[in-house]
C-alpha cells in the first residue's frame, strides 16, 4: 500500500502505525498526536499540504514558529515542550524515510538545548516526615499513606502506579510484573514496610474493585462492578504527593517522580549497581540511569583519599623531620 502524500492522511497513518504495529500506549500515542497535529496545522496554514515540503528552511520556520509561541493565557513553551515537539516531528520522519517517502533526513531535526534542572530527591529523614502526614484514622489517609510507600519501594512512574490491579499484587512473594514505559516489562518488588501498608489498605476495602488505588466518593457505586470508573488517576497521585509535601514543610517541591528519584538514589547510595537500577526502573538506556550518579560522589571521596599519592609522604611531617635533624 502506498504511503499518502498528504501530510495530514501521513500523519494519521504514522500515528496507526504507532498503535497498532509499535503497539504503544494510548496515553504516548496521544502525545504524539497532540505535537504532531500542533506542527501539521501550521504545516497547512503556511500553504503546505505535501510532505515532501517539507525542508530545512520549512524546518526553521518550524523552529522558530515554538520559540515563539505563544497561547491564549500568554503562557509560551519551556525548551522541554519545544523539544518534545522535535522529538515527535523526528520519529515521524523517521518512518516516512523507512516507507521511501521523500522528505528531510531525519539528522536534520536537531533538538533545542534544554535548561539545566537539578534533580530532586529526599533523604531518609526528610522521607518519614512526609510519610507521617496522612492521617491514619480515615480511609483516605491509609491509601495515602500507601501510596507513599510504595512508590518509594519501587521506583513506579506514576502511571504505572494509577494502572495497578488488585490481583497483579502478590504479597506473598512480595513483587508483581508491571508493562512500563515502551511496553518493556519488569518485575518490581516490594519492602516489608510496603507490603504491610498495601495488605491493610486490602483488608479495609469492602469492595470488589480491580484497581489497587480508588477515589472515595460521598455514594456508593456498585460494589459488584469492576470499579473501573473509580480508578485513581495520575493526576490526582500528583495533587495528594504535593499536599503531603505542603503539609511536611520539606525544602524542596517533591512529585510522584522525585520520589522515584529517591527510590534510586537510596539503592545507589547504599551499593546497588547502576545496572541493577536501570532494570528496576525499567530504563532502556543505561545512559537514562547515569543521570543518579551523583550519589556515588561521596564514595569517590572516599577513594581518593585512600588511594591518591598514598605512598607519598606527608610534606610538613618530612619538613618538620629535616629541621630536627639539622638541629
Amino acid at each position: 500500500m502506498p504511503l499518502p502524500s498528504d501530510s495530514t492522511q501521513a500523519m494519521i497513518t504514522f500515528l496507526e502505525h504507532l498503535e497498532v504495529e509499535r503497539n504503544l500506549s494510548q496515553l504516548t500515542i496521544r502525545n504524539y498526536g497532540h505535537y504532531l497535529r500542533r506542527f501539521n496545522e501550521w504545516f497547512l496554514e503556511k500553504g503546505h499540504t505535501q510532505i515532501s515540503d517539507l525542508d530545512a528552511d520549512v524546518l526553521r520556520s518550524y523552529r522558530l514558529y515554538l520559540a515563539r509561541y505563544v497561547d491564549k493565557n500568554d503562557d509560551s513553551l519551556s525548551k522541554k515542550t519545544q523539544s518534545y515537539h522535535m522529538i515527535a516531528l523526528r520519529s515521524w520522519l523517521k518512518w516516512l524515510i523507512k516507507n521511501d517517502a521523500k522528505v528531510l533526513n531525519p539528522e536534520k531535526v536537531d533538538l533545542p538545548k534544554g535548561e539545566s534542572q537539578s534533580m530532586k530527591f529526599l533523604n531518609l529523614e526528610q522521607l518519614e516526615r512526609l510519610f507521617g502526614q496522612p492521617d491514619l484514622s480515615d480511609v483516605k489517609g491509609l491509601r495515602d499513606r500507601t501510596i507513599l510507600e510504595v512508590l518509594f519501594s519501587t521506583g513506579l512512574r506514576v502511571s504505572e502506579l494509577v494502572s495497578l490491579n488488585r490481583d497483579q499484587v502478590d504479597l506473598g512473594r512480595k513483587e508483581f510484573g508491571v508493562i512500563g514505559k515502551g511496553r518493556k516489562p519488569r518485575v518490581v518488588f516490594l519492602s516489608d514496610r510496603a507490603t504491610g501498608w498495601l495488605k491493610k489498605l486490602f483488608d479495609s476495602r469492602e469492595d470488589n474493585w480491580r484497581p489497587v488505588f480508588i477515589r472515595y466518593a460521598q455514594h456508593k457505586p456498585d460494589l459488584l462492578a469492576d470499579g473501573e470508573e473509580m480508578r485513581l488517576t495520575t493526576r490526582s497521585v500528583q495533587r495528594i504527593v504535593d499536599t503531603y509535601c505542603r503539609r511536611a514543610r520539606l525544602p524542596i517541591k517533591i512529585t510522584p517522580h522525585g520520589l522515584r528519584h529517591s527510590f534510586a538514589t537510596d539503592l545507589l547510595f547504599n551499593g546497588a549497581g547502576l545496572r541493577d537500577v536501570q532494570e528496576m526502573l525499567g530504563h532502556k538506556n543505561i545512559a537514562t540511569t547515569q543521570i543518579y550518579t551523583h550519589v556515588t560522589q561521596p564514595q569517590l571521596r572516599k577513594v581518593h583519599q585512600q588511594f591518591h599519592s598514598a605512598k607519598l609522604p606527608d610534606t610538613a611531617a618530612a619538613e618538620k623531620a629535616e629541621k630536627s635533624t639539622e638541629k
